[in-house]
């Protein structure tokens, strides 16, 4: 049953679990599949949560916009106008984010509770998303399974079916900051990223035009450096869908050693440096690697596909591992 973490305004309980292995404290929250915090050593063998939360339910209530560790969906990202095509019909969505729908919508799989069992080395969330929430066609049957595996690495594995087509884009949401609580701003973090390409996008953050090459632009992160500030893009990875997760990036804190890497199975990955990261974060405290799809692909034919038609299984995973040097 996972320990009592506090229940919402409505009554309704969260439950939390710990994954404990190889080196890695993980903590889960049953309310909107939120990684909570991680916990990994530094150079010297010191532990420190490496993650962006909040110690209570109810600062996630007041605090939703930026998403802290959570999972996200129906559909990650933008999707341009809140609106999409699907056979021959236009779907409307809630319009969260200016003129767009944003992660979901106003109630997204970040805002739900969601059932929980263990699995070996781990949990297993679970739920039903009925046909027409927050305007997403299809009844979608969706799990999320987190496990440590011997090496103290993060996996979150995703499948989903639904009885109607529909479209499905699914990521994890945690802000990393790999120098632990009171590090401030983590700019000075180093990045790599395994993308050639960009997606240039317009001043509501949706794709324009078709992906650009990073040589010899504030983009090009194939060689590792400092994150700084001012993105929000998603990078389109040099290896494309895969059926196994591939290392396609790795962020490094100089200060303490610590060193994530990001292997996934998805086409790209939204760097967002957190620049209107709001209180109690101060902006850019920490960096989110949010593996996806691209953004707008419901409406952008000439993009990898987010379509998911009955008879099908929708599989996303995505590993973090640890280290430090």
């Amino acid at each position: 049953m996972g320990e009592l973490f506090g229940t919402l305004s409505d009554g309704a309980p969260v439950h939390r679990w710990t994954l404990e292995r190889g080196g890695t404290r993980v903590r889960v929250l049953s309310y909107g599949g939120i990684v909570q915090s991680v916990e990994v050593p530094d150079r010297e063998g010191r532990p420190a949560d490496v993650v962006l939360g909040f110690p209570s339910p109810a600062d996630y209530l007041t605090h939703r916009g930026p998403y802290l560790g959570a999972l996200v969906g129906r559909y990650a990202n933008r999707i341009a106008g809140g609106r999409f095509p699907l056979d021959g019909r236009t779907y409307a969505l809630a319009r969260n984010n200016g003129p767009n729908s944003l992660h979901g919508g106003d109630e997204g799989f970040d805002r739900r509770v969601w059932d929980v069992e263990p699995v070996e080395h781990g949990v297993r969330l679970s739920r039903v998303s009925p046909h027409g929430e927050e305007g997403f066609p299809g009844r979608l049957e969706v799990t999320a399974t987190y496990t440590l595996d011997a090496s103290g690495a993060l996996r979150i594995a995703y499948e989903a079916v639904t009885d109607a087509p529909t479209v499905v884009n699914l990521t994890n949401h945690s802000y990393w900051n790999l120098g632990g609580p009171g590090a401030g701003h983590a700019g000075g973090h180093e990045l790599r990223l395994a993308a050639s390409r960009y997606t240039p996008v317009d001043a509501d953050l949706i794709p324009e035009g078709a992906p650009l090459d990073v040589t010899g632009t504030r983009f090009d992160f194939r060689a590792a450096r400092k994150t700084g500030s001012g993105y929000d893009h998603n990078f389109v990875l040099d290896k494309g869908v895969t059926a196994a997760a591939e290392e396609v990036a790795e962020l490094h804190d100089p200060a303490s050693g610590r060193t994530l890497t990001v292997s996934t199975t998805e086409p790209g990955l939204q760097l967002y440096t957190a620049d209107h990261l709001g209180a109690p974060f101060a902006p850019g405290e920490g960096v989110a690697l949010e593996t996806q799809h691209f953004p707008d692909s419901p409406n952008r034919p000439d993009f990898p596909s987010t379509r998911l038609d009955p008879g099908e299984v929708y599989r996303s995973e995505t590993v973090y591992g640890f280290s430090a040097r």
